[in-house]
């Protein structure tokens, strides 16, 4: 064998070790979990912007019939404004800090909602109002699906927290810096996972 196959053949075993070596040390699942998270908090992303995108015109329909329910129309406004702003980076995800506060932003918006829809119910015209029944609809429906997109997110976070810290892949999340990533916490949890009281036929 020539000096040059001998190098060509060492280099050849060498991957095929460090490929060995990562696959057992589970730096493969490591990124499989990970685009896993990714895809699970960008579901959880486009349902509370499409629940945000609903709000102008639910506010709007209310006002036609409320519009002296100042206080709270603002508070939805001011909250959905909060909401909206806040920057929805991938960062987020390992900044326990910026997970939080957006927990706290979907949580007011959650509680403005639910203070609406309260006002709602004193006024029969409004509950009347086709328009008003299907943004109900739109939102009822908006709300399931944060609760899902949630949950699956919440799993896929298990998962991969688990990996991070149980042996021996701990060791390879140490070596490339994978930490644990934040979850939706049991007091948030009791704020937004109920959805705003939408159900008018009572």
């Amino acid at each position: 064998m020539t000096l040059n196959g001998f190098a060509r053949t060492s280099q050849m075993l060498l991957a095929f070790a460090l490929a060995a070596l990562l696959s057992g040390c589970g730096y493969n699942q490591f990124q499989t979990n990970d685009e896993a998270v990714k895809a699970a908090w960008g579901e959880v992303v486009n349902q509370y912007q499409r629940r945000a995108d609903l709000i102008p015109n639910l506010v709007n329909t209310v006002k036609g019939y409320a519009s002296h329910e100042r206080e709270t129309l603002e508070s939805v406004t001011r909250a959905r404004a909060a909401a909206t702003s806040f920057q929805i980076t991938p960062e987020v995800l390992n900044n326990p800090e910026a997970f939080q506060k957006f927990q706290q932003v979907q949580g007011e918006l959650s509680g403005a909602l639910s203070r609406l829809m309260v006002v709602a119910e004193k006024y029969p015209d409004l509950k009347a109002d086709a328009s008003f029944r299907d943004l109900q609809s739109q939102l009822e429906g908006t709300e399931n699906r944060i609760t899902v997109a949630r949950q699956r997110y919440i799993a896929s976070v298990q998962e991969y927290n688990v990996h991070v810290r149980k042996f021996p892949t701990n060791l390879t999340a140490m070596m490339f810096g994978y930490d644990v990533k934040p979850t939706f916490t049991v007091e948030n949890e009791k704020a937004i996972s109920t959805a705003p009281t939408v159900d008018f036929g009572k």
